[in-house]
């Protein structure tokens, strides 16, 4: 079962935010406007597909189809660790991260995607079957909101079965003492009993963060997500010296040995691959692995649950999945019938692979042209 071709395209869309009226550009935050869809066939005619999120998408698409194609093709797709030892040495001897992982990564789950098929078992099932339903938190808390839509934005998504939360911090002009005024009225909001976490996505300085965390040390976190520029090791391990809060990061890290930094340094209780940037479903499960040495838990940050609810429910330390407003919104377009929550939780489809099917009309209704 040879690889024959991939191809791959930029796609994007709009979202519904609940209490905001009209739709909302892109599927997340302001710069998150595009997505890539790669598809890679086999010369047997089964296909396996895979999602990556905005940062170059074009470039993603050119490395593919340009770079990618010609070092892979003919390859067995089963043969996942003869493909990454071709594509490394060939395009990415250096180790680098950006454009190569997401491409890596569009290609790996693909093909995953394609072995499941011929196996007629899920993907997770292939990753080691560790469980088949996961509990879920949903990230709720966009920065659009004003504190009053925040607090009942939250209360909207209790009523719907989560009991987890998460919210976006580090972007609102009144810094961080505003985003501990926000977190408060959601605390106030939802009680005790719904867990809460907070996201910087990388946007706070060791400073910020530290007075963030010591201003709201007593509402129960469940975690920081990515509360430093640059996912500083260094950095973010001094920063959980010095805080209750357990801190969360790695999912937009290009590979296991940026994400080995993290745990070697202990600068994370929760390490969060993700799939459709870390390099694919490969490079997570070795990522699980380094985790459950030091007995670290692995979560989900970064969106795309579709895809990697297949890592958590797989791997033996896999954990809690982010359902995402907005990529949640893009799965239900382009993949209808896929799983959906349920009372906080979601149950991996028993369909062979990754479970979902391609609506072609969604994919050319989205397609960025040019």
């Amino acid at each position: 079962m040879k690889i024959r071709d991939i191809r791959a395209s930029v796609h994007t869309t709009s979202i519904k935010v609940p209490l905001i009226e009209g739709r909302v550009a892109g599927y997340g935050r302001a710069e998150q406007k595009e997505f890539v869809f790669c598809e890679v066939e086999t010369d047997e005619g089964l296909t396996g597909v895979a999602i990556t999120g905005h940062f170059l998408a074009r470039s993603v698409v050119a490395a593919l189809e340009q770079h990618f194609l010609p070092v892979v093709n003919g390859m067995d797709a089963r043969e996942i660790e003869a493909i990454h030892q071709r594509v490394w040495l060939a395009l990415n001897p250096r180790t680098m991260t950006g454009v190569v992982s997401s491409a890596l990564s569009l290609l790996d789950i693909a093909l995953w995607d394609i072995a499941g098929k011929h196996e007629g078992r899920t993907v997770a099932s292939l990753l080691g079957g560790a469980r088949t339903t996961l509990p879920l938190y949903v990230t709720f808390g966009v920065p659009q909101y004003d504190v009053d839509q925040l607090a009942e934005a939250a209360k909207l998504q209790v009523a719907e079965g989560f009991t987890a939360l998460k919210m976006v911090v580090g972007v609102d002009k009144g810094g961080w003492r505003e985003d501990a005024r926000r977190i408060r009225a959601v605390r106030e909001a939802v009680g005790d009993d719904i867990d809460l976490m907070i996201d910087a996505n990388y946007l706070f300085t060791p400073t910020d963060a530290k007075y963030l965390c010591r201003a709201v040390e007593d509402c129960d976190l469940t975690w920081f997500e990515e509360p430093l520029h640059q996912n500083d090791a260094r950095a973010l391990a001094d920063l959980r010296r010095g805080t209750r809060i357990p801190l969360a990061a790695g999912q937009m890290e290009g590979h296991r040995w940026r994400l080995r930094e993290l745990v070697e340094h202990q600068a994370v209780d929760i390490l969060q691959p993700n799939p459709c940037y870390c390099g694919g479903f490969t490079e997570v499960r070795k990522a699980a692995h380094l985790a459950q040495v030091y007995n670290l838990p692995m979560a989900h940050g970064g969106g795309w649950p579709l895809f990697a609810m297949h890592a958590l429910a797989g791997l033996m330390n896999g954990w809690i999945l982010e359902w995402h407003i907005g990529m949640v919104q893009v799965g239900q377009q382009l993949f209808p019938g896929s799983p959906q929550a349920e009372n906080g939780s979601i149950s991996i489809s028993e369909r062979p692979g990754l479970g979902i099917d391609v609506d072609r009309d969604a994919l050319r209704d989205t397609l960025v042209s040019g």
